[in-house]
């Protein structure tokens, strides 16, 4: 730790106090029992446990804070519920929103070759293993011990917190802003602070400005019923996968350059390219080696990832791979997904593609929506890189540790950001407190110990600051 510019001596027992936290093991056993849950809120019958998180992990904790609790049911049926705990400390401070998930993706326990498989956490030497270490159970648990450092240190806050714990972001985090939109008043705040995702480096704190969006669809060519013996009508009947694959071929090329020019996000501005200019990519620790040749020709792998439009497959079927037969089968589809930067142009997406399939002779390949448990459903949005905030968060981060954190114009996934600032009009800053290779949505999950004891100095110094006069705020 270094010691704060400020020459708070208050600030840095805080830290002092959030080193414990995570040195004498108290982290370890919170995340140990609230990984335990199964919040698996993409199966049906998981309502009960979404709803046991929130009333014996999350309001006893936050009570313990002085917060007021409420859960708010999901504005859609049996959908995972919503938990907003505020604490108001006085008319003219600023009113910080934070922000964490309690659901986490199937546990796929037959899976896990590390640890005691997802529901009990396990340390080997750096990482803890576990479903929901790293999503998003670590972060929020951090988050919410270096607010109580805070307030053990210094007896109060300093400024006014709401803090949403939501049990339906692996979903899509539908209903969210039915929520928001129902209860503005509830929800409004001067700025979002909240945690998911990774850094750029594993060593590296960063912030994040933004979401690229996801559009979903299924592309489908079925041309018959039945499939037929490959003997006798070979040569004689099209092959939907062999014309599902050349539709795909005119949308994006060999080595994954979009093909569709309405799909391409407008030109990249210069500040997000100076951004990313400063940016490098994590390669190592089991995380997959770039290939430098795929995505838009021209950009650095940053650009292709934080500030550029990218089409994948996700999935791919005719007839049964696992037990392929002798014959034609009569239909193919493909799971489809574009991640695309924000001032794309949204509306236009689908309609494009089905003129550009039509002009390329693929009037049988159907567009389709995509499966429930795959909808996506959010939007590209993005915190300007001049936003005042932006420059606070950061210098509290540089009084913490002595250097600038890394900053992401946006994140290379999708998450629920738009919600923050085109419902509220609120800017949002992510801190993101896993790395990338941490295996989440895959077995073996796991946190690294030593970005939890960096996360929580960070987020202690930086609640410190917020409710400090020493630091002026935006």
């Amino acid at each position: 730790m270094t010691k704060s510019a400020t020459g708070s001596a208050g600030r840095d027992s805080a830290i002092v106090r959030a080193f414990d936290y995570i040195d004498g093991g108290e982290f370890e056993g919170e995340l140990a029992r609230r990984v335990a849950f199964k919040t698996e809120s993409q199966k049906s019958d998981s309502l009960p446990e979404l709803r046991r998180y929130l009333n014996e992990e999350m309001i006893p904790a936050f009570k313990d804070m002085g917060f007021d609790c409420t859960i708010h049911d999901n504005p859609l049926p049996n959908l995972g519920p919503f938990l907003l705990a505020s604490r108001h400390e006085g008319d003219g401070l600023p009113t910080v929103l934070g922000y964490g998930h309690g659901d986490v993706v199937r546990g796929q326990d037959d899976q896990w070759t590390k640890g005691r498989g997802p529901w009990q956490t396990t340390r080997e030497d750096d990482r803890i293993y576990g479903r929901g270490t790293a999503d998003n159970k670590g972060q929020h648990s951090i988050n919410m011990a270096a607010m109580a450092c805070v307030l053990k240190e210094r007896g109060q806050l300093g400024f006014n917190a709401k803090y949403l714990i939501e049990m339906g972001e692996e979903n899509g985090s539908i209903g969210l802003r039915q929520l928001v939109e129902q209860n503005l008043d509830s929800f409004a705040a001067d700025v979002f602070m909240g945690s998911d995702g990774p850094r750029i480096r594993a060593d590296k704190p960063t912030l994040t400005l933004g979401a690229r969006g996801a559009e979903n669809f299924n592309l489908v060519c079925d041309l018959r019923k039945g499939a037929h013996h490959s003997g006798n009508w070979g040569g004689l009947l099209a092959d939907p996968a062999i014309i599902l694959a050349h539709a795909i071929a005119s949308i994006v090329s060999a080595t994954g350059e979009i093909l569709i020019p309405e799909w391409l996000p407008p030109q990249m501005p210069g500040s997000v390219k100076d951004a990313l200019s400063k940016i490098e990519i994590e390669t190592i620790g089991g995380g997959p080696a770039i290939d430098p040749d795929w995505g838009q020709p021209g950009l650095s792998a940053p650009e292709k990832v934080y500030g550029w439009n990218n089409f994948a497959v996700l999935a791919m079927t005719s007839g049964n791979p696992e037990r392929p037969v002798n014959a034609i089968s009569p239909g193919a589809r493909a799971v489809c997904q574009l991640r695309y930067f924000a001032g794309t142009k949204v509306d236009g997406l689908i309609p494009a593609l089905r003129r550009h399939l039509d002009a390329h002779g693929f009037q049988n390949v159907a567009i389709k929506p995509p499966p429930a448990a795959n909808a996506g459903g959010f939007s590209a949005s993005r915190t300007e890189l001049d936003n005042p905030w932006v420059a606070y968060v950061s210098g509290s981060f540089k009084r913490t540790t002595g250097e600038a954190p890394a900053v992401l114009p946006s994140m290379g996934g999708s998450i629920c950001n738009e919600v923050f600032t085109d419902v509220l009009g609120i800017p949002a800053i992510w801190i993101p407190h896993s790395y990338t290779a941490c295996s989440q949505h895959a077995p073996d999950e796991h946190i690294l110990l030593s970005g939890c004891r960096s996360a929580i100095e960070l987020m202690t110094g930086l609640y410190w600051d917020l409710g400090s006069k020493e630091v002026k705020r935006p």
